[in-house]
């Protein structure tokens, strides 16, 4: 069985990973708050030169060239938003995860020890019951392993499917603006 010491050990070890945790939450939302003030300031800064341009504008033909030449790069730069908030968020989760793999290892270990003890501290004609138990234990760490092994591959394919998704919407808004000139 565990002693106190393994208990207090184990409530700490929790106790530093839960606090660990927070932080990364926080520096994710700082990083959050970074980036939309960022945004924010770059939007009325052009949003002013915009307005002083377009009350120079002399004519209509000047003023379709005018706004036609916007388009490229607020898709540009809503694609480039996109991907910074992607990788926050990305940026985050990998942390979480990891310390989430981290925790059920350390889980998956303490347990296997605590059966191979029990398994040696087991009465004579228990064998079977043993080896039911090793087998069944065996059976439910690979189990968790093959979903780790989905959950990454499905966060891999996301990933692809967002960059190629955000590749393809820059293109297409340099094409058509392209062709509007």
């Amino acid at each position: 069985m565990f002693t106190v010491e393994q208990v207090v050990a184990s409530h700490k070890s929790n106790i530093e990973t839960l606090f660990g945790l927070t932080n990364k939450a926080f520096e994710g939302v700082e990083k959050l708050v970074e980036l939309n003030l960022t945004a924010s300031k770059a939007a009325m800064a052009e949003a002013s030169s915009h307005t002083q341009t377009m009350l120079s504008v002399k004519d209509a033909q000047e003023l379709l060239a005018l706004q036609s030449g916007l388009m490229q790069p607020l898709a540009e730069k809503t694609a480039a938003y996109s991907r910074h908030l992607y990788d926050i968020a990305t940026g985050a989760t990998a942390e979480f995860t990891k310390s989430v793999e981290a925790q059920a290892a350390d889980a998956q270990q303490k347990f296997a020890s605590l059966v191979e003890s029990a398994a040696k501290n087991a009465p004579a004609g228990s064998e079977s019951a043993v080896a039911v138990m090793k087998s069944a234990v065996s059976a439910a760490n690979t189990a968790l392993e093959s979903v780790q092994k989905a959950v990454k591959q499905a966060t891999d394919v996301a990933e692809a499917n967002f960059q190629a998704v955000a590749a393809t919407a820059t293109n297409a808004t340099k094409q058509a603006t392209g062709k509007k000139r």
